[in-house]
Formats: structure tokens, C-alpha cells, sequence
């Protein structure tokens, strides 16, 4: 059964036991529920924080839990894998022909994430989730949509303070006065016209898988190969194993960027060529102010400077759009920039 069978199937439940009282009187059946059998059933959350328990839950601790119990399905960062839903990103995309809906770009209203999150998930084994660890999760999704620093704490006291991006992107549905006059007393279900014809074809991206081959790897130095924790490397050899562990991390970096050939731009820019080149220098690419300002003080994107920006991005650069906290090892970061250093 699917989760919106699931979901439908607890609000008759919850309608059957509400009602249960009235039908036991009058058709002498079962008995009337019990509060705690209703409250089992009384989850929901309403846009204003009724229905919201006390609690509160950190950035930090929201990012673990969330690598722990909602990361197999939509990324470390909230980016989604596969054909699961992207969590984080998409913003200034609802206006185009293919908008990226995530909490932070479509989302209107906080407590729709708070009540899903606590209602339905993880994917498995819903309502595992105690108040506490909800909160931090909600606050670490918010943060991978740069709506929240992550020293940001969030919990039933401050939840009405976050301001959602989209809060004011939907409007009430007026169509039962707005469109009453397209109304008829009877559908037309045969020859309602004289011809008809395809004037549009439906469109959808990103589901082709993308081809294996790797572009040529460049030449690395024998610095180059000591920096990523590579012993007795050969002199202008790549390490085939550093690059491919680098190119398995990179899969948290797919979701905004690409390399290699044919490479696009998308929520983040292309990174071919990256290590070594000045910043913010990507042709068609719209920086945020604060990279723009980095790319006016002549900064290159050097294998130190690439390192502390992977490591802690917000912290790198204030203000960045980058969606994700951060890669935690030394190890992963020596290896990505080993994988770029591949795609030059």
C-alpha cells in the first residue's frame, strides 16, 4: 500500500472513530474510542503551530540524523537520489519550464515539512522519530536550502519565526465563484469537438543515464599526488584509485554540478577545469553576489582554497547558495580534488 493509501486510510480511521459513539448507540455496535486511541491518530500540524509538541533540535544534530535515517533516499545534502525527491535547491526556478519544487523553493508553509517528516517518515518505519530528532531534521532541511545559519536551533517557540520563500506563491482556490460560468448541467462526454489535434509533448529530464567514459585525466605533480595522501606516486601518473574514490564522492556534488564532456550548467556551475582557474569564471553561470565579490579580488581556486571551501562552504564564504554543510573527512576532500584535478 502506498503511503497516500496509508495516509488516506488513517483519516477514515480517524473519521470511523470519531463517529463511533453515535453508531454504537444507535446500532448497538462496538464501542466509542477512547482518548488515547484518538490521540494515536491526532498528528497533524496545522500552518498557524497547533498540533506542534514541545521540542527542539540543532543544525548539527539534525545533519546526522539525517545522514543516518533519510540520506539513502535523498542524499547527504538533501539532493536527492535517483528518483527520489530533491529536498534542497531549486530556488528561482518555479517560473521556468522545468521548476525544481523542493522545501525551499515551492514549500509555503513550515509546518507541512514538520507534519510530514513526524507523520510519515523515515521510509519504512514512520513515526520512529521522536519531537527532538523531527525538529533537527526540519532544521538541518531548512539549512541546505540557506534559510538558516547552522548555528540555527529550531523548536516549537521560534517555528513561527522562519519565513518560507514560497509562502506567498499560492492563493485561496475561488474556482466554486471564479469559474462557475464554465459550469454545465451535464458533461459533454461525445463529440464535444470537431477535430482534435497534439499541440504539445510532454518533457522530462534528466532520466537518461549518463554515459560511463570519464574525459581524459590530466597530468598530476608529484605534489599533487603527496597532498591526497598518495605514497610513492609516479610523477605525472593520476592514482586510479584516489580518482575513483574521488568520482564515488562526487556523487553528493551530481545533483548541482557536472564535469567532463558535455558538462551544463545547472543549480551549481560546471567543474571541469576547476582546480587552478579563477573564481567565479564560468561562462553562463549567475554567482551569487558574495562569489562575485571573491571573483573580484582575483581569487584561484587553488588546491587549498578549493579544500577549505569543500570542507565548511558557508563558513568559507558567507552567503554562499551552496546546499550541502560540507564533506566531514580529510580523506574525501583530498579525494574529490583528486577526481577534479582528473577532469581538467
Amino acid at each position: 500500500m502506498s503511503k497516500f493509501l496509508k495516509l488516506a486510510a488513517g483519516v477514515a480511521l480517524v473519521s470511523t472513530l470519531i463517529a463511533a459513539p453515535v453508531r454504537a448507540e444507535k446500532y448497538g455496535l462496538g464501542r466509542a474510542a477512547t482518548p488515547e486511541e484518538i490521540a494515536a491518530w491526532d498528528l497533524d500540524v496545522s500552518p498557524d503551530g497547533t498540533g506542534l509538541p514541545e521540542g527542539r533540535g540543532d543544525v548539527f544534530t539534525g545533519e546526522e540524523l539525517f545522514a543516518d535515517t533519510c540520506a539513502v533516499c535523498h542524499g547527504d545534502f538533501a539532493e536527492g537520489v535517483g528518483n527520489w525527491p530533491k529536498l534542497a535547491g531549486g530556488q528561482d526556478t518555479l517560473d521556468h519550464e522545468d521548476p525544481v519544487k523542493t522545501v525551499g523553493s515551492y514549500w509555503p508553509y513550515l509546518s507541512t515539512v514538520w507534519d510530514y517528516v513526524n507523520r510519515s517518515m523515515p521510509f519504512g518505519n514512520a513515526q520512529s522519530l521522536t519531537p527532538d530528532e523531527v525538529y533537527a531534521i526540519v532544521a538541518y532541511i531548512l539549512y541546505s536550502n540557506d534559510l538558516v545559519d547552522d548555528s540555527f536551533e529550531l523548536s516549537n517557540e521560534n517555528f513561527l519565526d522562519v519565513e518560507m520563500p514560497n509562502a506567498d506563491g499560492f492563493i485561496i482556490d475561488d474556482r466554486e465563484t471564479a469559474e462557475a460560468h464554465f459550469w454545465k448541467a451535464a458533461p459533454c462526454m461525445s463529440g464535444c469537438k470537431d477535430s482534435v489535434e497534439i499541440t504539445m509533448r510532454a518533457a522530462v529530464l534528466d532520466v537518461t543515464p549518463e554515459e560511463s567514459a570519464a574525459a581524459a585525466p590530466a597530468v598530476a605533480t608529484q605534489g599533487d599526488m603527496e597532498a591526497a595522501g598518495v605514497e610513492e606516486a609516479a610523477v605525472g601518473v593520476p592514482d586510479p584509485e584516489m580518482v575513483a574514490k574521488g568520482e564515488k564522492v562526487f556523487k553528493k556534488c551530481k545533483a548541482c554540478h557536472q564535469v567532463g564532456d558535455g558538462a551544463m550548467n545547472r543549480t551549481g556551475p560546471v567543474l571541469t577545469g576547476i582546480v587552478g582557474a579563477s573564481v567565479g569564471a564560468v561562462d553562463g553561470f549567475r554567482y551569487s553576489k558574495p562569489m562575485q565579490a571573491l571573483a573580484e579580488s582575483g581569487a584561484v581556486w587553488s588546491d587549498e582554497e578549493l579544500a577549505a571551501f569543500l570542507a565548511r562552504p558557508k563558513t568559507y564564504l558567507k552567503g554562499t547558495r551552496m546546499s550541502f554543510a560540507g564533506l566531514k573527512k580529510d580523506a574525501d576532500i583530498a579525494a574529490v580534488l583528486e577526481y577534479l584535478r582528473s577532469q581538467q
